[in-house]
C-alpha cells in the first residue's frame, strides 16, 4: 500500500512531502555499515523455511530453488521500494531516528494514518506466524521419524493430516523462549546462532563438491565464488554480533549446544548407531 502511494506521488509530480536534510557521513566507519545491513537481516529472515517443507511439496527438485530465488527477489524488492518512499516522503533525518517509520510516513500522507498502518502490522503477524506453523514443526516431525525426538511429535492428525503435536511441542518452546529475555535480546539470539549454521551450510557445498558421487539435481550458479562470498559475509555477521552483544550471543549458542550432548545420549540415536555397527 506504500509503495502505491508513493509511486503515485512521484507519478504526479508531486513535491516531496518530506523536507531534506543534510547528513553528516564523513564520520561512518564500514563497522557502522556493516552494523546496519545486520539490523535488517531479521526482515529477511525465513526465507530458507521453504526447504523444510519439502517432503510436501510438489516436484520439489524444481520448485523449491525457484521459490527461494523468487522470493527473495520479490522480497528484496518490496523492502528496497519501501524503503525509497520512506525516503521521499519522511526527511532523511527522520527516517534515521523513527522507530516506527511506516506510521510516520503514513502520517504525513493522511491523518490517522498511524493508526492504519498500525493496523495491518498486527494483521501481518497472521501471515508470518502461520507461515512459521507451516514450516518449523516439519523439523521436530522429521526429527521425531528419525528416531532423535520424542516419537510423539512424529505422528499427523488423523482428520488435517498436520503434525499436530509438534505444532503443540514448537508452540510450548516459543513461549518458553519468550520469558527468557526480550524482543531485541531474542532477535540478537537468533540472528547470530541462525548466521553460524548458514555459514556452515556454505562451507559444506564445498566438502558435497569434493565428492564423486555427488549428483544434485540443482547447481548453483558462480560456484565457488558466490558460496565463498556467502560463507564470509556469514563470518563477518558472527564476528559483528559477537562483539556487539557477547552476551547475547553466548547464550543464543549456548541453547543449541545443549542439544548436542542430548542429542548422542538420545536413547533411539544409540540403538541407531548400534544397528549400523552390527551390535547387538
Amino acid at each position: 500500500l506504500m509503495i502505491v502511494v508513493g509511486v503515485t506521488m512521484v507519478s504526479g509530480d508531486a513535491a516531496a512531502v518530506g523536507t531534506s536534510s543534510s547528513l553528516d557521513v564523513t564520520s561512518t566507519s564500514p563497522v557502522d555499515i556493516v552494523q546496519a545491513l545486520i539490523a535488517g537481516l531479521f526482515a529477511f529472515g525465513g526465507w530458507h523455511m521453504v526447504t523444510y517443507a519439502a517432503g510436501e511439496t510438489i516436484d520439489p527438485t524444481r520448485n523449491i530453488p525457484r521459490a527461494l530465488m523468487y522470493g527473495s527477489i520479490i522480497v528484496t524488492v518490496c523492502y528496497i521500494a519501501l524503503n525509497a518512499v520512506y525516503m521521499y516522503i519522511l526527511p532523511l533525518d527522520v527516517v534515521i531516528t523513527s522507530t516506527r517509520v511506516a506510521a510516520d510516513a503514513a502520517d504525513v500522507v493522511v491523518d490517522g494514518g498511524a493508526t492504519f498502518i498500525s493496523g495491518l502490522v498486527l494483521l501481518s503477524t497472521f501471515g508470518a506466524v502461520s507461515g512459521i506453523i507451516l514450516a518449523g514443526p516439519r523439523v521436530y516431525f522429521s526429527m521425531a521419524r528419525d528416531g532423535v525426538l520424542f516419537p510423539w511429535a512424529g505422528k499427523v492428525h488423523p482428520v488435517y493430516r498436520t503434525p499436530h503435536l509438534a505444532i503443540v511441542l514448537q508452540g510450548v518452546w516459543a513461549s518458553v523462549l519468550v520469558f527468557t529475555g526480550s524482543y531485541q535480546q531474542l532477535f540478537s539470539r537468533v540472528i547470530y546462532v541462525e548466521w553460524i549454521f548458514f555459514g556452515m551450510m556454505a562451507c559444506g557445498l564445498f566438502l558435497l563438491r569434493r565428492r564423486p558421487s555427488y549428483a544434485p539435481t540443482y547447481r548453483i550458479k558462480g560456484y565457488p565464488m558466490i558460496a565463498g562470498l556467502f560463507a564470509l559475509s556469514a563470518a563477518v555477521i558472527v564476528i559483528q554480533r559477537f562483539i556487539a552483544e557477547p552476551l547475547e550471543a553466548i547464550i543464543g549458542l549456548g541453547i543449541v549446544l545443549v542439544g548436542v550432548p542430548v542429542y548422542y545420549l538420545w536413547p533411539t540415536h544409540r540403538k541407531g548407531e548400534a544397528t549400523l555397527r552390527g551390535d547387538r
